[in-house]
């Protein structure tokens, strides 16, 4: 729907467009994608992946979307070393396409696709803490200059969306508990451990990330966290490194944010 130009969408197409201008320029893209679990974690392998339109019921021309960026089964390879030598059970899968998680974005982010992009999927727990492990694995990429992507939602109920009027344009309801769990993201993701704590940044919020499901609103907000997971690689990879708010506005009558680590 971004690409397509619904009017719901118009900030957040604002935000993905500008993306490239805020980051280094990538050598590569790791795209971890809420729209892919499995029982281990997958990587994707194919030196030119196909299109995934892992969607039903939209317009003809949804269909017909291309983002042509080449894969990178060398990254790919060093994606599943890194993780083997962490000790996290993963494979290679040389036939998944790219799914709406990974072309929706980037089409708008990195539009030229000549960035090559390696695809990543979830485990299947959607454990927080092992999502968090995950991230710290694949820290040393960041040195290397691929940029991790955890591509998710920070909201993510489409019952609220549908009551909402979700494709209808702009809402003027306020779901309340999109509010306070985005106040608790914002202190949890951007904040730091109190002046007494001897906790260094980063495990504060990791530790704030694994314990996610008691905050206000969490639930209401994520029925299902596969939308939220995502994040929790991107965070593990920073480390210490702070993280920032990037994006934040109402969508839909719920509040979503985005974050830039680093």
């Amino acid at each position: 729907m971004p690409i397509l130009g619904e009017p719901s969408h118009k900030s957040l197409i604002s935000y993905l467009k500008g993306v490239s201008k805020s980051v280094p320029k990538p050598t590569a893209i790791l795209s971890v994608t809420a729209h892919w679990e499995a029982d281990r974690i997958m990587v994707s392998t194919a030196p030119q992946p196909t299109m995934l339109y892992d969607y039903y019921g939209f317009p003809p021309e949804s269909y017909e979307l291309k983002y042509p960026a080449p894969g990178s089964p060398a990254l790919a390879q060093r994606v599943l070393g890194l993780l083997a030598g962490a000790g996290i059970p993963a494979a290679g899968d040389a036939s998944r396409g790219f799914d709406h998680g990974t072309f929706v974005p980037l089409m708008l982010a990195f539009p030229d696709a000549t960035t090559p992009v390696v695809q990543m999927s979830l485990h299947r727990s959607l454990d927080p803490r092992l999502h968090l492990s995950v991230g710290a694995a694949l820290a040393p990429l960041r040195d290397e200059g691929v940029l991790i992507v955890g591509s998710g939602m920070s909201f993510h109920n489409m019952e609220v969306f549908r009551r909402n009027g979700f494709g209808a344009g702009p809402s003027t309801k306020k779901y309340k508990p999109s509010e306070d769990f985005d106040s608790w993201l914002q202190q949890a993701v951007t904040g730091s451990p109190s002046p007494s704590s001897s906790s260094p940044s980063g495990a504060w919020r990791s530790e704030q990330l694994a314990q996610w499901a008691a905050a206000p609103g969490a639930r209401e907000c994520h029925p299902r966290e596969e939308h939220l997971i995502p994040l929790m690689v991107a965070a593990g990879a920073a480390e210490g490194d702070p993280g920032r708010n990037a994006y934040s506005d109402w969508f839909v009558g719920t509040k979503v944010s985005g974050f830039v680590f680093g």
